[in-house]
């Protein structure tokens, strides 16, 4: 894990970046106390689908048109 101070960070962003992407960590300090970690981020693979399968419950008619109530506070 390497540190550098605020100054040298803003100075060699772009080269601290790709360290990170590497996969090592940077640690910025201000007056030598650690402040902030420079990490890459972890990939977000895709959700998959169907995970919630069995646990949502839709009761009545989608396609039926909404009660009046809910159409007036709707300004429909």
């Amino acid at each position: 894990m390497k540190t550098v101070n605020i100054h040298e960070a803003k100075t060699h962003l772009s080269r601290l970046i790709a360290r990170a992407e590497d996969g090592e960590e940077v640690v910025i300090a201000r007056a030598g106390r650690p402040v902030a970690k420079l990490v890459r981020l972890q990939k977000s693979g895709k959700r998959p689908l169907g995970t919630a399968r069995g646990k949502i419950v839709i009761h009545g008619d989608l396609k039926a048109p909404l009660p009046k109530y809910l159409r007036k506070a709707f300004g429909m």
